[in-house]
Formats: C-alpha cells, structure tokens, sequence
C-alpha cells in the first residue's frame, strides 16, 4: 500500500534492530512483562496469587491479539485498559490480579524506560564501532602532514591524522555522556496513582517494608537495580530530556564531523565512499556529490531540534501528572532514536571506506608553505650571518610580489625562487629543502594521536570488544 505515509526513519534509514526496539511488539509484549513481574512479585511478598495464575500469565505473554486490542481501545479510549481485557480474556484464571494496584503508569512509564534503555545500548554499541573506525583511521594518518585551517583559511600544518583525533575527541565526550546516561537509568518502578504507593500499602495492609520491597523486586525482575526515590504518577520527564540531549550530543558531532568532510570533498583532499554505479546527479554525470555526509546533516538537525520536545515537556508538568506529555513522547523520543541510530550506521560505513588523496594533499601545502616557511627561513638566513630586520623586510616585499602572482594572475606561488634569486639570503638548495620538508610543522600531531588513542580509547575498545565488529549495509 503506497496510499499512505510512510516514515522514512523505518523505511529508509534505521536499523531492524532499532526499529524493533521501538515497535508496538516491544512494547505490548513489555507491558506483558511488567504485568508479571508484578504478580509474581506480588506472590512473593504474600498476596493471593497461585503459581497456576503466573504460569497462564507466562504461556500467553507473546500471544496478543492485536486486532481485539484495537476495538477495545476505540471502545474504551484508553489503551492500557484495552490490552489488560485482552489479556484477561487469554488468561481467565489470572485476570482478577492482572495489573493488581497499578495505575496505568505502571506499564507506560516502565516500559519507556525499558526501551529507552535498550536503545541507548544499541547506540552505545554503534557509537563503539564508530569510535573504532575513526581510532583505524587516525593512527593510519597520524603523520601525513596536511593544511590546517582557522576560519576556513590555510594555517599551521597539522596531519590527517590528527584532524581525526579530533572528530574521534567530539565523539569520546559523547560515550563519555552516553555511559552517565545509561548508569543513571532507574525503574519508575511500583508507585501507585499519584506516586504515593497507597494501593499498594492496602493491599498489603499497610506493611511499608513489603511495599518497598515490592518496588525493588519488579526493578530486580526487570533487570534494573533501583527505582527512582520518589515519583508523581509518572517518572521525572527530565530523564527524557536527559535521554534525548545524550542523543544530540552525538548528532552535534557527527555534524560538525560530516561538514568537515563535506569541505575536504570540495578540496578533493578526502572522499567518502561512492559505489561503483552510484550517480551523484541526474544531470551532471561527472558529479560525486558528499550525500553521506548530507544525509548524517540533515537526521542530526532533526535529532538536535527534537532534543527540546522533552525539554519543553518536562517544563511543563502539572503537579503529579498531565497527558500533554504522552502525544509527544510518542513522537519525539521513538523518532530521536532511529534517527541517531540511522546517523551512526551512516557514520560507520564512510569510516569504513574513507579515501585520502595524498597527491592532492601535498599540492594544497606547496601552494601555502611558501609562506608558512618564511619564519624557518629568516631564522635559518640569522644563523647564517644575516640582519634579521633587513630580511624580514625583504621576505614581505617579496610574500606581496608572490602574493600578487597568484592572486591577480593565477600564477603559482613562487616566493621560494624568489628568495632563493635574492642575493640577501645565503641558503643552499639542500638546506632549502629541509626548511621545506611539511613533517618540520606538524608539531606533535602523530604523538598526540598515538596518545589519545592509546590512553583514552584502547581501554574503552578494550571494554566493549564484545560490541565490535558490525558490517553496515546502507538500505539507499
């Protein structure tokens, strides 16, 4: 059927596996999951539920009759009353406990942070892959001088290297952000209506240690260790905010990261990779347009955009709870996530198969070192005998002339035959050229990287090695 909207995050970017993340199964059968970890929980702690009750619960978690859901909802207008009748009708003996003195928030809100959780793993474990990419490719350039630029303008030489380690430094703060936000992920956990668990403390005749202990037995069973201390009806929507911001730190940089490779495509200095039939314009045949690099800049806007809805959101709570949340959360966060997931696949596969142009490269230097050098060259003429004031004029009389050559002219930059003419300066060709080798100005760009890399982002490779190794298959 073509007759209807189809989001392209699904359909042309994400991953299955985010997608799967985020999709209505994940999330009824997790509704299902809550509903069971609570009466079993409930069990334990001493209430009326049979061991026959929770097992009907368990044979009939993945069987959900999606079709009645939705004629219950209508019927209904509310979704988790809908799928607690289903589910009774599928589980008759257990439907007086299902959803024993929750409130609707019990599944919605945990079941968020479940899959929330989920996906900042999967982020985590493309973000890993990414950074090792980039690590690969850092130290393969580490010492291949190249333009540096400020303001887009040629200055110092760094190496490519080195301008690698820097996209991989914006992305190790962005791990650094994603590991604070998956350590801090709690349960909304068992906290009644308003968040003052008082269902809960009835039905368990106002025992307040079995209370508590209920709240951390459903987290235990979910696989998380606490639960937030004190909650409305629903969890802090600042967590959202908290989420989504993680996300947009990675789309900040794989941003500024794929503007960078746009430019250097312009230059023909780096490339990402173009397919063998690919066709970078239905008119213009010759054309190799970055449209990897244009595709991660376009999803990160919308990722770093999306970043206030929850801000927004959480700005805005009544009290112990309002819906003005929920239309929003359903979009903005879900939308967040294949998006950044859709940027990091991107980001992988022109890691994979970045190609550098090192003809191009060192022509770009020649074209400016003539003027970098001229520092080198004055001190190396001083050394020599020379009046540093009398040929510091002489070497900005002749930058002008060579200036001009190449400015008003197009000629090539010949300040260097310039000096070498001039009877002020005493150099040999030999010692000319080693003023002229690019590796004198590179500083410590290779020992920077072999150090970053080495100290920083080893052990976190190290750590996660059970993550690495994913292929990425670009669907367009």
């Amino acid at each position: 059927m073509k007759d209807k909207y189809e989001n392209p995050l699904i359909t042309r970017y994400a991953s299955k596996e985010m997608s799967l993340v985020f999709s209505p199964d994940s999330k009824f059968r997790t509704w299902r999951e809550l509903w069971i970890a609570l009466a079993e929980s409930e069990k334990e702690l001493g209430l009326n539920i049979t061991d026959e009750q929770i097992n009907e619960l368990k044979q009939n978690k993945n069987n959900i009759n999606y079709e009645l859901a939705a004629k219950k909802e209508k019927e209904f207008r509310h979704d988790v009353m809908a799928h607690i009748h289903v589910y009774g009708e599928q589980c008759p003996s257990a439907r007086p406990i299902i959803h024993l003195g929750a409130t609707s928030a019990f599944v919605g809100d945990n079941t968020d942070i479940v899959l929330m959780t989920r996906g900042l793993r999967l982020i985590k474990k493309k973000l890993v892959n990414l950074m090792e990419r980039i690590s690969n490719f850092a130290l393969q350039y580490k010492s291949l001088p190249t333009l540096g630029f400020t303001h887009f303008q040629p200055a110092q030489l760094t190496t490519v290297g080195k301008r690698a380690a820097l996209w991989l430094h914006e992305i190790y703060i962005d791990y650094s952000n994603l590991e604070h936000v998956i350590n801090s992920m709690k349960m909304r956990g068992v906290k009644g209506t308003t968040g003052t668990q008082a269902s809960f403390l009835k039905l368990f005749d106002n025992d307040h240690e079995k209370v508590k202990k209920l709240d951390y037995l459903v987290a235990e069973k979910m696989g998380f260790k606490n639960t937030y201390p004190v909650t409305g009806q629903t969890y802090s929507r600042k967590v959202d905010f908290d989420v989504l911001y993680a996300l947009s730190s990675i789309a900040q940089s794989l941003h500024k990261i794929t503007n960078d490779m746009r430019l250097l495509q312009n230059l023909k200095e780096v490339e990402e990779p173009f397919g063998e039939k690919q066709i970078g314009s239905s008119a213009m045949a010759y054309k190799r347009n970055p449209m990897r690099s244009e595709r991660i800049a376009a999803l990160a806007r919308f990722i770093i955009a999306n970043s206030v809805n929850p801000a927004m959101t959480a700005s805005t709570q009544w009290f112990e709870r309002t819906l003005d949340d929920s239309a929003n959360k359903r979009l903005a966060i879900p939308q967040s996530f294949l998006a950044c997931d859709s940027i990091l696949e991107i980001a992988i596969n022109i890691f994979s198969g970045l190609v550098v142009y090192e003809n191009v490269i060192n022509k770009h230097i020649e074209d400016e070192l003539p003027f970098m050098a001229t520092e080198n060259i004055l001190m190396e003429a001083v050394k020599k005998g020379g009046d540093r004031q009398e040929l510091h004029e002489e070497i900005r009389k002749l930058s002008m002339e060579a200036g001009r050559e190449v400015k008003e002219k197009g000629n090539k930059n010949d300040l260097l035959e310039r000096i070498m003419k001039s009877d002020k300066f005493n150099l040999s060709d030999e010692e000319m050229s080693e003023i002229l080798n690019p590796s004198n100005y590179i500083g410590r760009s290779s020992e920077q990287v072999e150090e970053f890399i080495n100290e920083y982002i080893r052990p976190i490779l190290k750590e996660n090695k059970n993550l690495l190794g994913i292929d990425i298959q670009l669907k367009v």
